[in-house]
């Protein structure tokens, strides 16, 4: 049976079907202090780098890891279940999506500030928006106040099909970490900064989630 619009289907095959996408999950409230305990695994550093947890007992190095592991594998696979959810669906990438969300909120969008909304490189918006394009989801439109600026826009198709889909799972992303406090952002981004620079991965094209750029 198809399932409802809106909703992500969780009847999924192989290694996928351990996990249920993220918006499938059921939510529960917890305090800022136990928010903040869990995004920290209840660990302390001393000043020697030794870890410990919050009764004092000594935390060791793997479970530290795992600690770190197993949110970036929950984000990665609800990532990648709802993009595919979304191509099997409705025929585009979960990145796609993203953009033409950003196109419905905001009409008659250049490059640049598309790039701005998704929060990529204009370069990397560009490969996108080509494959709308091509899917006649999207169109090119001369500016009305300067025929020489481009803006993009959605199609009949392109609307239709937003009225279809479900969430978008990079929208609730983007809003999460946008909760954040403040310290709490720049901690984030400077952690995931060194860790893809320990990989040799820092200097690589920051592509959207499982959209490839050739």
């Amino acid at each position: 049976m198809e399932p409802a619009p809106g909703a992500y289907s969780v009847q999924l095959h192989g290694p996928y079907m351990q996990n249920p996408p993220l918006n499938a999950m059921p939510r529960t409230r917890s305090t800022p202090a136990q928010a903040r305990a869990e995004r920290t695994g209840n660990a302390r550093t001393t000043a020697k780098g030794t870890a410990r947890s919050a009764t004092g007992k000594r935390v060791p190095k793997e479970d530290e890891v795992t600690a770190v592991f197993d949110p970036l594998r929950r984000l990665v696979h609800a990532l990648h279940v709802a993009s595919r959810e979304t191509e099997r669906r409705l025929g585009v990438t979960g990145a796609q999506l993203f953009v033409l969300t950003q196109l419905r909120a905001t009409p008659s969008l250049s490059i640049n500030a598309l790039a701005e909304r998704t929060m990529t490189h204009q370069s990397t918006v560009s490969v996108v928006v080509r494959r709308l394009v091509r899917r006649k989801l999207v169109k090119k439109v001369r500016a009305e106040d300067d025929a020489r600026r481009v803006e993009l826009t959605l199609t009949a198709a392109g609307i239709a099909l937003l009225k279809r889909a479900p969430e978008v799972l990079q929208v609730r992303l983007a809003g999460a970490i946008g909760a954040l406090a403040a310290a709490e952002r720049r901690a984030l981004a400077h952690g995931l900064d060194q860790l893809v620079s320990e990989l040799g991965v820092g200097n690589a094209p920051p592509a959207m989630f499982f959209e490839t750029l050739g």
